[in-house]
């Protein structure tokens, strides 16, 4: 990457990068790892871990020249206008990702297990194959599929759950207000405090699972249920854990002042990823455990 004198009027592309270069190879190595693995060669599951440190170390390199381009001066409105545009579209995609899961979920619960159970033309089915089939849910499906299960009650740990990512988005907003108003001491403690409530969430689910595989037979292998439940609240929960990794990385920025209160988008960047994760939260809450 070769430096030049920061020009404002001029949209800064970085030269001769060798991360993409990097980050191509990584996605490569854990792929073929992955897939050798998969397939019962001894030598996959050795190369998925080699690329998954590939892509590591690239992550860390990538960010450690943006945010040196970034202190350096050589991001204009320009630059700052395709940032945020990049992070809207991340953010969409992301959207998008829940939004199938949770069209997965409906389209089980709402239309597949009525049908199965003899509503509307699916009679035939249900007198052929699944006599003895209640269509009702939660279900593991006609053939009882990972045997008989109890479900999660939505005010246990789901409700604490639910309160420390509202509390979390409670802080983090009085985090960017403090960082707007050039208050480091304020700002550090309450984007802690946002990282601290992400890290509790983290636990408090890592118990869910183990109370759910161990006491009430609930996995990944009890029907439809088991796999839609494990995939939404696993899914968020990788959200939440990455969103978490990128707070701690702002907070060492904030540490260090690397922002001022008129030119923090990384902050907010992170800020509206993390309100992301709450929302969704919520709409998992309510279809997942309530309903």
């Amino acid at each position: 990457m070769a430096h030049t004198t920061p020009d404002a009027n001029v949209y800064y592309v970085p030269h001769h990068s060798i991360w993409p270069i990097v980050g191509s190879v990584g996605l490569f190595t854990t792929m073929v790892g992955v897939a050798n693995w998969l397939n019962d060669h001894s030598w996959g599951q050795p190369l998925f871990y080699a690329g998954l440190a590939i892509m590591v170390f690239m992550l860390f390199g990538w960010f450690r020249s943006v945010i040196g381009e970034s202190i350096a001066g050589f991001y204009n409105r320009q630059v700052d206008i395709s940032f945020r545009m990049g992070m809207l579209w991340f953010i969409f995609s992301e959207i998008m990702f829940f939004a199938a899961f949770f069209g997965a979920l409906f389209y089980a619960r709402m239309l597949s297990v009525p049908w199965l159970g003899g509503a509307g033309d699916g009679m035939m089915t249900h007198n052929l194959l699944w006599q003895g089939f209640d269509a009702a849910w939660p279900t593991n499906g006609p053939s009882n599929v990972g045997g008989d299960f109890e479900t999660i009650p939505a005010w246990g740990l789901p409700l604490i759950n639910t309160l420390l990512l509202l509390a979390s988005g409670v802080t983090i907003t009085i985090a960017h207000h403090a960082l707007r108003a050039a208050n480091r001491t304020q700002l550090l403690i309450w984007l802690g405090a946002t990282i601290l409530l992400g890290a509790v969430f983290l636990f408090f689910q890592a118990e869910e699972y183990i109370h759910a595989y161990h006491e009430l037979n609930l996995t990944l292998g009890s029907g439809v249920y088991g796999s839609t439940f494990f995939m939404l609240t696993g899914f968020h929960g990788m959200h939440v854990t990455l969103g978490a990794i990128m707070l701690t990385v702002i907070w060492f920025r904030c540490a260090k002042g690397h922002f001022s209160k008129d030119n923090h988008f990384a902050f907010e960047a992170v800020a509206w990823y993390w309100h992301f994760v709450d929302v969704v939260w919520l709409g998992l809450f309510l279809f997942v455990y309530v309903l």
